[in-house]
C-alpha cells in the first residue's frame, strides 16, 4: 500500500510596529536583556493591556493580502499555560473570533501555481526567550508582548519541497505588504509544522503530529523529509501513530518526541476580559484597504503580459521592486521592452554596483520603497535609455556601439545622440563604402578567401571580422555579411 503526507503549517510572524502589542515598550531586536520591558510586558498584578492599532492594520492588511474576508467582529482570549518565557501564565491571542480567516495563497510550483487555503491569519503576542548557561538559566522578556501573526494553513500540502516554495511564497507576501521583514536570524519568523500520513486515495486523516518551533525553512524542509518517511514506515510496519509534539534537531537531523495528545481544550481559552471586542468601521477597513499592493506572483505574471518579458526578466523585477519602478515606465513608452529590460538589467544595475550607488538587490529589498530614491543620483533621465534602444533599433549604431554610449552616459548624464555624434559612433550603412571595406578584407585574406570557398563557412565570420576591424567597428554588420557573401560567390 502507497502512503502520501498531509500537512498543514503554523507561521508565526512578528509584525513591523513600532512598540509593542499592548503597552509602548520598544519593538526592537538586539537590545541589552530585559531593557526594552515595563510591567504589562512582565504581566505585574493589575496592569492593563492597550491594544497597538498599528498591530490591528497589518493583522487586517495581511487578510486582504491573503484573500482572507474580514469579520466585522473580532475579539480576544486567554491561552492558559505555564512555561518560564510567559511571565504572566497566559498569552493574549484569538481564538474562535479572529480577525482574518477563510483565504488563499497561491504559488508557483513544479512549473504550475498551487493553492494553498488560508484558515486564519489571527493576532497575539509573542513571549520572552529562554537562554541556557552552564550552571543556570535565564529569562529575556524584550520579546515580550511583541505582536505575533499566527496564519494558519489548511492541510493541502503534500511535500517538503512544497512546504519550502509555500513558506518562501508567504514570506515575499508579508515583504512586499510591509507587514513585517521576515528577518529569520532575527527570529521574526517561526514555523510550526503538522503533518500526517494516509493511504493514498483516503480522504480521512492520520494522527496529527506536530514539529514545534521551527526557525528556518530550510529546516522545515529538512525535518520533512525525515518525518515522512518515518511515519510511513511506523504504519508499513503495523505500528500506530499517536498524536503528538516532536521537536527538529538540526544538528543530527531528526525529529524527538516531547509530548503526546496535546489538545486546544488544554489550554483553557476563555475570553480575555480587558479586552473589548474588536469592530472595526467602514472608515478604518477602507484605510487599511489602501495599504493593499500588487502581489509578487501578480506583479511576475503581468510584466510577462504586458511587457513580454522571459520569466527570469520579470523575476528580477519582482525580487528587486525599485529596479522594476524604474523599468516600467519606460518600458511602457517602448516598443521593445525588452530591449529596455536588458539594458536596465544587464548594464544599469551592474554600473550601479560597480560605483558602489547601492547594494546587490535581494528579496528583502521590497520592504523598502524609498529605495527607489537610489535612482535619483543617476545623472541621466530615464527617457535617455529609451532613445539608447531606438537608436540601437534603428540601425543608427551597432549594439558594441551602444555599450561606449551607455557606459557615456552613466559617467557624464550627456545624451544618447550627443555621445555618438561627439565620438562619431553612427554605424556605417553606405553600401558603397562598406564594399571598399570587403574588397579590402577579401584581397587581404586570400587562404580565409579559399578556406570559405571550399566550405569551410566559419571563414566568412573571420573575414565579417576583418571588415569591422577595417570600419572601427562602424560598418553594419548585416550589410557586412550581404555584401561578403555576395562577393565571395561571384
Amino acid at each position: 500500500m502507497e502512503y502520501e503526507a498531509v500537512i498543514g503549517l503554523e507561521t508565526h510572524v512578528q509584525l513591523k510596529t513600532r512598540s509593542k502589542m499592548w503597552c509602548g515598550c520598544a519593538n526592537t531586536f538586539g537590545a541589552e536583556p530585559n531593557t526594552n520591558v515595563c510591567p504589562v510586558c512582565l504581566g505585574m498584578p493589575g496592569v492593563l493591556p492597550v491594544a497597538n492599532d498599528e498591530a490591528l492594520r497589518l493583522t487586517v492588511l495581511t487578510g486582504l493580502l491573503l484573500n482572507c474576508e474580514i469579520p466585522r467582529r473580532a475579539k480576544f482570549d486567554r491561552k492558559n499555560y505555564f512555561y518560564p518565557d510567559v511571565a504572566k501564565n497566559y498569552q493574549i491571542t484569538q481564538y474562535d473570533q479572529p480577525s482574518t480567516k477563510n483565504g488563499y495563497l497561491d504559488f508557483e510550483f513544479n512549473g504550475g501555481i498551487s493553492r494553498v487555503r488560508i484558515t486564519r491569519a489571527h493576532l497575539e503576542e509573542d513571549v520572552g526567550k529562554n537562554f541556557h548557561f552552564e550552571r543556570n538559566s535565564g529569562v529575556d522578556f524584550n520579546r515580550a508582548g511583541v505582536p505575533l501573526l499566527e496564519i494558519v494553513s489548511e492541510p493541502d500540502l503534500t511535500g517538503a519541497d512544497q512546504a519550502y516554495e509555500y513558506l518562501n511564497a508567504l514570506k515575499d507576501v508579508l515583504i512586499y505588504g510591509g507587514v513585517s521583514d521576515c528577518d529569520m536570524e532575527k527570529g521574526m519568523v517561526r514555523c510550526d509544522v503538522n503533518i500526517s500520513v494516509r493511504p493514498v486515495g483516503s480522504t480521512e486523516l492520520g494522527a496529527k503530529i506536530e514539529i514545534k518551533n521551527m526557525n528556518s525553512f530550510s529546516g522545515v524542509r529538512r525535518a520533512l523529509e525525515y518525518e515522512i518517511p518515518r511515519q510511513i514506515a511506523v504504519v508499513k510496519s503495523g505500528g500506530k501513530l499517536v498524536q503528538s509534539t516532536r521537536r527538529w534537531d538540526d544538528v543530527a537531523g531528526v525529529t524527538e518526541e516531547m509530548r503526546t495528545k496535546e489538545h486546544a481544550h488544554d489550554y483553557r481559552y476563555f475570553s480575555e476580559p480587558d479586552l473589548m471586542p474588536f469592530e472595526p468601521s467602514k472608515k478604518w477597513l477602507d484605510e487599511v484597504s489602501s495599504r493593499v499592493v500588487e502581489l509578487p506572483l501578480a506583479r511576475k505574471h503581468r510584466f510577462i503580459r504586458e511587457y513580454q518579458l522571459p520569466g527570469a526578466d520579470a523575476e528580477t523585477f519582482v525580487n528587486d521592486v525599485p529596479l522594476g519602478n524604474y523599468f516600467e515606465p519606460i518600458a511602457k513608452k517602448s516598443k521593445n521592452p525588452k530591449a529596455v529590460a536588458n539594458w536596465v538589467i544587464n548594464n544599469l544595475r551592474a554600473k550601479m554596483s560597480e560605483s558602489s550607488s547601492r547594494c546587490e538587490p535581494s528579496r528583502t529589498d521590497v520592504s523598502v520603497p524609498a529605495a527607489a530614491n537610489v535612482f535619483d543620483h543617476l545623472k541621466f533621465k530615464p527617457e535617455a535609455i529609451l532613445e539608447l534602444v531606438n537608436l540601437v533599433d534603428s540601425k543608427t549604431i551597432s549594439s558594441s556601439a551602444a555599450q561606449q554610449v551607455f557606459a557615456e552616459m552613466f559617467d557624464t548624464g550627456k545624451l544618447p545622440a550627443a555621445i555618438v555624434q561627439e565620438k562619431g559612433l553612427a554605424q556605417v550603412s553606405d553600401t558603397a563604402a562598406i564594399e571598399k571595406f570587403c574588397d579590402d578584407a577579401i584581397a587581404a585574406n586570400a587562404n580565409s578567401v579559399a578556406d570559405y570557398k571550399s566550405g569551410k563557412v566559419a571563414a566568412l565570420n573571420f573575414l565579417k571580422g576583418q571588415v569591422m576591424k577595417l570600419s572601427k567597428g562602424k560598418a553594419n554588420p548585416n550589410l557586412v555579411g550581404e555584401i561578403l557573401e555576395r562577393k565571395l560567390k561571384s
